[in-house]
């Protein structure tokens, strides 16, 4: 069973309190008429963290919205994600929050949230993942944290890498490639999860090059059974994954 989060645990970081590592298929959510009953179908076929993710709905109305994943979340006992909004998240008591590259900054972010909350840092490029592991953003010849480089680190619990195609959800951003993910993976010291066109069909790829975490948009926003949907695709990962464990 993956451990949650608990009331003795203050001093742990969040992500290994929520153990991160080992959580596999991250469902990123619009708002939708049925967002309760989604969300729930979704863990029910093995979403095991949810984001709740509106960028067009006032503080009041996006507090109410994901106010509703968050109680299915935590009836569920998975962590519950806020994209975007530190103050917010820190406000509702959401048991973590996900920044961009153009959002607040993950060191301000935490300081908002606090120390017992999930952060989450989404990177595009090499030198994203550069300045995530090395908060100036420089590096010695060993490459960040190496040899003449900084060692202090961004105050995160994961990353994200992608998208790795180009998405709908992300109008105007190019695909990195699935070279980008395989270096993400490689040289970050926090759970990487793989963005864009994660289904069936890409993941075996996915996992050939080192993921082993994943986030879903339009494969199960898009189903017409997204519990048989997310269980369709967490049983292909589980299964890629115990493949590459013998």
């Amino acid at each position: 069973m993956i451990p949650t989060a608990g009331p003795t645990e203050q001093s742990t970081p969040a992500g290994l309190r929520w153990g991160l590592d080992r959580r596999r298929l991250y469902l990123c959510t619009p708002d939708r008429s049925d967002l309760e009953v989604f969300v729930g179908r979704c863990i029910a076929g093995g979403v095991d963290i949810v984001q709740f993710r509106e960028k067009h709905l006032d503080d009041a109305e996006l507090v109410t919205r994901a106010g509703l994943v968050q109680r299915v979340c935590g009836s569920e006992g998975i962590p519950f994600v806020l994209n975007d909004r530190p103050d917010l998240a820190a406000k509702m008591g959401a048991d973590g929050v996900h920044v961009g590259q153009g959002d607040m900054s993950a060191t301000d972010a935490r300081m908002l949230v606090g120390n017992d909350t999930i952060l989450g840092l989404s990177t595009h490029a090499i030198g994203e993942l550069a300045a995530a592991i090395s908060t100036d953003g420089h590096s010695g010849p060993g490459g960040p944290g190496g040899p003449g480089g900084s060692t202090a680190r961004s105050p995160v619990d994961y990353l994200s890498a992608g998208p790795v195609v180009a998405t709908p959800t992300k109008p105007g951003r190019a695909g990195t490639g699935a070279g980008y993910v395989a270096r993400a993976v490689q040289e970050s010291p926090w759970p990487v999860w793989v963005t864009g066109g994660v289904d069936p069909d890409s993941v075996g790829d996915l996992v050939a090059i080192g993921a082993r975490h994943f986030v879903v948009v339009r494969w199960l926003v898009g189903a017409h059974d997204p519990e048989q949907a997310a269980r369709q695709l967490r049983t292909r990962i589980d299964s890629l994954l115990a493949d590459r464990s013998d």
